[in-house]
């Protein structure tokens, strides 16, 4: 199965936010090379929040291009073999922390937002991921600072949708 086919699926079975997430299936129909950054229309995107229930905080970045706290994630690979996969190499690599793990349920949420040119749009499929405890972080290139936020925090440093992330996810756990 491909990651077009993994997105389509994924999409189909998610249960909420209902007119964006045909939106994002729209897209696809209309799109074949809607998954990757070449589609300059716009695209999918993988991103994972993670999250240290124990100690109730989050790990943000601060992203090098958008200078804003986010969570982790970019765009799909063609070595992801699913949307699951992307967002845990994406969570993965901008945070350093090998053993990250996905709440069960799949996707957290979905945000769609504009990015600067030359694309247009990213169609994000937002994970959450569980850090073990006592796990330590290490930034990455794409990132200018990395770092936990008590739950209370995030929403004095992220923009909208990263707290609305953030409370979907705590709604899950």
């Amino acid at each position: 199965m491909s990651l077009y086919d993994d997105a389509v699926l994924v999409l189909k079975s998610y249960e909420d936010q209902e007119e964006l997430r045909q939106a994002y299936l729209d897209h696809l129909a209309a799109h074949p090379d809607g998954m990757w950054k070449a589609c300059t229309v716009g695209h999918i995107t993988a991103s994972a929040l993670v999250i240290d229930p124990e100690h109730g905080r989050v790990l943000l970045t601060l992203h090098k291009k958008l200078r804003m706290w986010l969570q982790m994630g970019g765009h799909c690979e063609p070595q992801d073999a699913t949307m699951e996969a992307a967002a845990l190499r994406e969570a993965t690599e901008e945070s350093g922390i090998a053993a990250l793990e996905l709440l069960p349920g799949g996707p957290v949420r979905l945000d769609r937002h504009p990015i600067p040119p030359p694309c247009h749009c990213h169609f994000d499929v937002q994970y959450a991921a569980v850090a073990a405890p006592g796990a330590v972080q290490e930034i990455s290139d794409e990132s200018l600072d990395l770092r936990w936020f008590a739950y209370e925090e995030v929403a004095g440093v992220a923009d909208e949708s990263v707290v609305r992330l953030l409370e979907a996810t705590r709604a899950r756990l």
